[in-house]
């Protein structure tokens, strides 16, 4: 069938309209420029409104029984609807996870540049995931590691807050610190 190459699946939203000439239904449901319903009519029958009004015929949903189509200016719609896309990507906000690596033998002043790191990552708004990986004889004593961890996160509480607590898997230990909310 033609139609399936606007759509990436049933559940998902039309990508591209189907318009005019390419619509291929016996009847639809008609829907007219200013929004009143206009019943179920033929094919032509539509076609033929959309034309006398000077407008496009555009399929809106084409699982409905019958189909939806609806008069409208096509090149407007896409235009209304670019502008509301590009509206949309500029209020949102990304939000990156940054990393920021520990050792179990680290000394006081690297855990302090460490933390004046996580602190500007903090207010730049993004997740921060701070890792130990313990090696060797590290590995038989997590709690030297740990006891890290909640020296590090009493640094930089001030602007984080523990989103997911510490935990090991394998020879790491990390947790993820998210900004204070303001």
């Amino acid at each position: 069938m033609a139609q399936s190459q606007f759509f990436y699946s049933e559940d998902t939203t039309i990508k591209e309209l189907l318009i005019n000439n390419q619509i291929r239904y016996r009847e639809v449901r008609l829907i007219g420029a200013d929004g009143e319903q206009l019943g179920i009519v033929s094919i032509q029958e539509a076609q033929s409104k959309a034309n006398e009004a000077e407008k496009d015929l555009c399929l809106l949903n084409p699982n409905a029984e019958p189909p939806v189509c609806k008069i409208m200016d096509y090149g407007k719609y896409k235009y209304e609807q670019g502008k509301k896309e590009k509206e949309m990507k500029k209020s949102q906000k990304v939000v990156v996870l940054k990393e920021v690596k520990l050792s179990p033998v680290i000394d006081i002043g690297d855990m302090q540049t460490k933390a004046k790191q996580t602190m500007g990552f903090a207010a730049d708004g993004n997740k921060i995931k701070v890792s130990i990986r313990m090696r060797g004889r590290q590995q038989s004593r997590p709690e030297i590691s740990l006891k890290i961890m909640n020296d590090f996160f009493n640094m930089v509480s001030e602007a984080c807050v523990i989103e997911k607590e510490p935990k090991q898997e394998g020879q790491n230990l990390f947790m993820i610190l998210v900004p204070k909310k303001k």
